[in-house]
């Protein structure tokens, strides 16, 4: 039997918000495997929301700065890995709605899953007020990476950061293909092999798009070499 949760309040002081429509945040607590009225959708709004946000602070505070480094800092700042550390900081793991499977699986611990979160969290603050609202809360959660963060190569996303580590030791580029794809168009889970020569089996990666699904079989690639 799982433990109670703690009362959404709490959680709504942590992240600086108090919702007028509570349900909006139950519903971006909500996984796939946990309810039909998933987070999925909120997430897909959220993550836009949250690319424009951090977008217009990086060129705001950079103003010299190149595209590419602008696109990469903002990379390292919106990635799954990010939002999953500033998910544990927060205890998110501790609202979250699973089935019965991720429960067992551990699915509160797992990144994909609390960045996911974070982001439909932020789709419905949007929806529960406004852009310079959510733009404040958002802000204020990255505000310690926004003052910290430098331009240059340590920004790299995981899919460039793979393929410089390959090139390196002169060894083949890894193949991504898309293994499996649900839900409707406007509402999709993407689930993506990576594949690189040397390594027994297959990396998998899953997001809302090919990219996020890429970007973490890259992720999960990149954690194997390191160990191997």
């Amino acid at each position: 039997m799982s433990l109670p949760k703690p009362p959404l309040t709490q959680l709504e002081q942590i992240i600086g918000y108090r919702f007028e429509r509570q349900s909006l945040l139950k519903q971006a607590l909500t996984h796939r495997s946990a309810h039909a009225n998933h987070n999925e959708r909120l997430e897909f709004l959220g993550d836009s929301i949250l690319g424009v946000v951090i977008a217009e602070a990086l060129f705001s505070r950079f103003p010299k700065v190149a595209e590419g480094d602008l696109s990469r800092m903002r990379a390292a700042i919106v990635c799954g890995r990010s939002l999953a550390r500033l998910g544990k900081k927060k205890g998110l793991g501790d609202y979250l709605s699973l089935g019965q499977g991720e429960l067992k699986s551990g699915g509160y611990r797992r990144e994909s899953i609390l960045a996911d979160a974070m982001e439909a969290i932020i789709g419905a603050i949007f929806l529960d007020s406004d852009m310079d609202t959510v733009k404040q809360v958002v802000l204020g959660w990255f505000d310690e990476q926004l003052e910290t963060i430098k331009p240059g190569a340590s920004q790299k996303d995981p899919k460039t950061r793979l393929q410089e580590w390959l090139q390196a030791r002169q060894r083949p580029l890894p193949e991504y293909d898309v293994v499996a794809t649900q839900g409707q168009a406007h509402n999709q889970q993407f689930t993506v092999t990576c594949t690189i020569e040397g390594l027994p089996e297959p990396l998998l990666g899953t997001g809302t798009s090919r990219r996020k699904a890429e970007q973490a079989a890259a992720t999960s690639a990149l954690e194997q070499l390191q160990v191997s």
